[in-house]
């Protein structure tokens, strides 16, 4: 039997013990020893990715954010899907997971994050919505925590929240796209962003392409 090898570890800003594993071909990421992603189980995150930009004009110069890095399957979804033209400005919090991604998961999608066209930003997304200027991005995608469901981190609430919404609307060109991963359904979340100026269709979403029923959620919010 194949050993789980620890690759890297480190401390997050609020005290939680993060680490990168190996097994078996298998990469996945873990916080205070909870497995939250592998690589493996990437199809939400690549739906995430295609769904996000499918409304995109592939000629067209378009600028696109990813909030949370990860294993970077939205990020190498994005990229395909999207024209040349298009920037990817991808935000993450912990420098780290970027780190990782360069040093040990070139296997994966690591080498995107020196392409010309993905620009990295070390930085609280929340913040990097709220200082944008007015239609900055063609689409907005959020793969933060557990989304507006059971958040690990209590302080990314204001992401999903009447203020963060409007940020995020006010951040979207006027036909801009937001799309929101979830780890379940959340009727409220919903009601606020309609509320808010969206038109929200809920996609759900498998955790792998062989999976028999849907596991997470997709809420994609187009800019009404």
């Amino acid at each position: 039997m194949k050993p789980h090898i620890k690759l890297a570890e480190t401390i997050t800003s609020d005290g939680a013990k993060m680490a990168l594993f190996e097994h078996d071909g298998d990469y996945s990421l873990s916080m205070d020893g909870q497995v939250f992603m592998r690589s493996k189980l990437s199809a939400s995150e690549k739906l995430l990715g295609e769904v996000g930009v499918a409304r995109l004009d592939t000629t067209a110069e378009c600028r696109v954010l990813i909030g949370g890095l990860g294993l970077g399957f939205t990020l190498a979804k994005t990229f395909k899907a999207s024209g040349p033209k298009t920037t990817i400005e991808v935000v993450e919090f912990t420098a780290e997971v970027v780190d990782w991604n360069r040093e040990y998961l070139k296997p994966l999608n690591g080498t995107l994050l020196d392409d010309q066209r993905v620009e990295v930003v070390i930085k609280d997304v929340t913040c990097v919505i709220r200082k944008s200027k007015p239609g900055t991005y063609n689409a907005i995608l959020l793969d933060v925590d557990n989304g507006p469901v059971s958040m690990v981190t209590k302080g990314n609430f204001s992401l999903y929240s009447n203020n963060g919404i409007r940020a995020i609307r006010a951040a979207l060109k006027s036909n801009g796209r937001a799309v929101f991963w979830s780890a379940g359904t959340d009727p409220l979340f919903v009601e606020r962003l309609r509320r808010n100026g969206f038109r929200v269709i809920p996609t759900p979403a498998k955790v792998h392409e062989g999976a028999k029923r849907p596991a997470y959620m997709l809420y994609v919010a187009d800019k009404a």
